[in-house]
């Protein structure tokens, strides 16, 4: 094991309710990921439905492919740090996201952005079961001969025979559900070759279906002089940008998860970097170039690959749900079931184990309803991206500003399992943290408002509007900057205890 890896914490007595085998730091045995496996965790993560229609949105917006590709590229290079950041605390300490936001939120403050990241994963875990059961739902139209269409659940609103593939697709992910995290480890490891693959297959069959790569390469932005929407591009980027970073937003926090089990410092670093910023770029360029094939092959953009599969006749159909199929578990259950577990784990670590965690997240997939999030796209970037990023961001600024800047990357892990220890503050809480988080929250309130329920909140200012472009930053900054001065004293007082020390 690296010299970065220190394992410890209180024992089960010491720790009273704060400890359970699932969330104890990892030990030697357990540290079995290299570089490798984090890139493949990444690849795998990446290669999703919802990320390949990402480009979609900026295109429609009307950027340019370029313009699309390299948005999507920034933001990524953008989250990779604060990935970097915190996942740093996880390679040295072998302790999941919510017992490292004990450190700085309080052994029982941790649970308010345990819980907010975690109802945030369910919701993504609902939306790519409901992309999963979907792709099901189409492509056996397409197998049998004719769409499943029948008439809508009322108070559901969608039909029965996609509510069943809705299920259907749920069940199949719930074996891994029950085989923990080691069976997600080794179908990443072993998806991650064959979805490369798959990429080029892809890009073969367009080229040589439509004889190039189509006209969407070539067209200018709307944004160009001259164009539909000249000189608007920065009132489109901006926004743009807080909503792809958002779409990673919940990995940066809960990251610790995965690399705790790093080998050593090094591999956690290495992986993230290869793994996460250019394969997402490239997969926006990939989505960009096959959607301006199907201009040709079919007479219009097709954005959505389901729909591309659903148009292959004979074999082609089955091999596309199956690639389609596993690319959507692979990725649901990397990204948006490991970190809840852990966190609903942790608000009661006596009784749920990250098994149970893993089911509550599930149940509540469903409960959500997700194809309601996915209504619009105005609503998928601007009030579910965009919204749920003006709350993590603040989360991720405090958890920085703790970690580097307050403790200098020094924790006592063995306090972080025990109430009444110097990470119980003020009854568990630290309120400085609360305050910190609520300040960078908000200033992004009223412009979620208008965008969530724009006739119910009409009158919203510019300034906010404004602000809530940027609401990952934004977030980020205040309650970074509002939690530094916060613990000001805090550290005047470490300080003094590390000189006498």
């Amino acid at each position: 094991m690296s010299h970065d890896a220190q394992a410890g914490g209180a024992t089960g007595h010491e720790a009273g309710g704060l400890w359970n085998d699932d969330l104890a730091p990892t030990q030697a045995s357990q540290r079995t990921w290299t570089w490798y496996h984090f890139t493949a965790l990444w690849i795998g993560m990446v290669m999703c439905i919802p990320a390949y229609t990402l480009a979609a949105s900026l295109v429609e917006g009307g950027m340019s492919a370029f313009q699309a590709v390299m948005t999507v590229f920034l933001a990524n290079l953008i989250v990779l740090v604060p990935m970097l950041l915190i996942g740093h605390a996880g390679a040295k300490y072998g302790i999941p996201y919510a017992v490292l936001a004990r450190a700085s939120f309080g052994t029982q403050g941790a649970k308010l952005p345990a819980v907010l990241r975690a109802l945030v994963a369910c919701g993504w875990y609902g939306i790519q079961t409901w992309f999963g059961g979907l792709m099901i739902y189409t492509l056996l139209g397409v197998i049998i001969g004719h769409p499943l269409e029948s008439e809508k659940i009322t108070w559901l609103g969608i039909n029965v025979a996609q509510l069943v593939c809705f299920l259907v697709f749920w069940a199949i992910q719930f074996y891994f559900v029950v085989h923990g995290i080691e069976s997600i480890r080794k179908l990443e490891t072993y998806t991650a070759p064959a979805k490369i693959v798959i990429c080029f297959v892809l890009l073969w069959w367009v080229y040589d279906k439509a004889g190039g790569f189509g006209p969407i390469l070539s067209k200018p932005s709307a944004f160009a002089a001259g164009e539909a929407k000249a000189g608007q591009f920065w009132g489109t980027f901006w926004p743009s940008l807080t909503a792809m970073i958002g779409f990673w937003a919940t990995l940066a926090l809960n990251i610790p998860d995965f690399t705790r089990f790093a080998r050593s410092q090094r591999d956690q670093v290495l992986g993230q970097a290869i793994g996460l910023p250019v394969p997402m770029g490239l997969l926006a360029a990939l989505a960009v170039i096959v959607t301006s094939a199907t201009v040709v092959i079919y007479g219009k953009a097709l954005w959505d690959p389901v729909d591309v599969a659903a148009r292959m006749t004979g074999a082609a159909v089955l091999i596309a749900l199956i690639v389609l199929l596993v690319d959507t578990v692979s990725v649901n259950l990397a990204a948006n079931l490991v970190g809840p577990a852990y966190d609903f784990s942790a608000l009661n670590p006596q009784r749920i184990s990250y098994r149970t965690g893993g089911y509550i997240t599930v149940a509540i997939a469903i409960l959500m309803m997700p194809w309601k999030i996915l209504e619009s796209t105005q609503g998928y970037i601007f009030t579910w991206l965009i919204g749920y990023s003006a709350l993590l961001g603040p989360i991720a600024g405090i958890l920085m500003v703790d970690y580097f800047l307050i403790r200098r990357t020094q924790l006592d892990v063995d306090e972080l399992y025990r109430e009444g220890g110097k990470y119980s503050y003020s009854n568990g809480w630290n309120w400085v943290a609360v305050a910190a988080f609520a300040c960078g929250v908000a200033p992004n309130i009223p412009g979620f408002l208008n965008a969530a329920f724009p006739a119910s909140f009409p009158n919203v200012g510019t300034l906010f509007k404004d602000l809530y472009a940027y609401a990952w930053f934004i977030g980020l900054f205040i309650a970074g900057v509002v939690y530094r001065i916060g613990m000001a004293s805090h550290v005047v007082a470490s300080q003094a205890m590390l000189r006498r020390a």
